[in-house]
């Protein structure tokens, strides 16, 4: 449960001023305004022409009269940023050069938090956010999503290399636990299946895949078999079997979910866990 607070009047009490706290205590919710309103000549000096633009009176006013960067923003036109930056109170110094870039080129920022990611991101790709081909884009959420999109698949690179390098410690131990069942594949034409013959690959899996069977070191469960089912080298699903009882105990897709493959390729290991066994007999 959360509660808001608001100063409430105190019946009877001395009239006096007190500190604004930012506890949104003066934030104005009106049923009704009077509609003549009288403003100091500072705040039309400011860029103020009788427009909040969604953002309160108090923290508008306070803005403009202290801040000449919220004064260049609402002047300018750019009234999604001034909103952004004034609830969001971040360092606007990171990103003025590249605001100046927008307003001189009559680009006006649709939304200033998207826009800002898009800066954030840009630099850490190496753009240059002084140019207006980077900081004025004609779609800011589709180059927003574009530049996520790729930061995304830079981190899961990362997360797999990071894997990998932690794999390698576990090797040697895989490889002396399962080490007899490398080889085993086999296919129905469409699906290849296949044993899992590394830690580097079950760490492959997992990031691929989007499951646990790296981060939860199935690699190191002594009953457990590993295969991965592919189609045209695309993991579909991960199965797992069991050692003692030679049945499928899972099998896995993107997210943990059931794919439109998942029966066949059950179906297709319980077919072959024949060779599970000659290996088994055999070692």
């Amino acid at each position: 449960m959360s509660i808001l607070y608001y100063d409430l009047w105190a019946e009877y009490s001395d009239m006096e001023v007190r500190k604004n706290n930012k506890l949104r205590a003066y934030d104005i919710n009106p049923v009704c305004t009077y509609p003549r309103q009288r403003f100091i000549p500072e705040l039309k000096r400011n860029g103020f022409n009788g427009e909040y633009h969604n953002i309160l009176p108090y923290d508008l006013f306070t803005a403009i009269l202290s801040d000449s960067r919220a004064e260049t923003l609402l002047k300018a036109g750019q009234y999604p940023m001034l909103r952004h930056y004034i609830r969001s109170s971040f360092d606007i110094e990171r990103y003025w050069a590249s605001i100046k870039i927008c307003i001189r080129n009559g680009y006006t920022i649709s939304d200033g938090s998207m826009w800002r990611d898009t800066i954030d991101l840009l630099r850490h790709f190496g753009k240059d956010t002084n140019s207006p081909k980077y900081v004025c884009p004609s779609d800011l959420k589709a180059e927003h999503d574009r530049l996520m999109h790729k930061r995304n698949k830079e981190i899961e690179r990362k997360k797999l290399e990071e894997r990998i390098r932690q794999a390698k410690k576990h090797e040697k131990a895989y490889r002396k636990l399962k080490g007899i069942f490398f080889g085993i594949a086999f296919t129905d034409g469409t699906l290849q299946v296949r044993v899992l013959e590394s830690v580097a690959e079950f760490a492959a899996e997992g990031t691929e895949l989007h499951h646990c069977v790296f981060s939860n070191s199935y690699f190191l469960e002594k009953n457990s078999l590993i295969l991965s089912a592919t189609i045209d080298g695309k993991r579909i699903e991960t199965v797992e079997v069991s050692l003692k009882t030679l049945e499928v105990v899972q099998s896995r897709g993107l997210h943990n979910s059931n794919t439109e493959y998942h029966d066949r390729i059950v179906n297709l290991v319980n077919s072959n866990v024949n060779l599970i066994r000659q290996r088994m007999e055999a070692a």
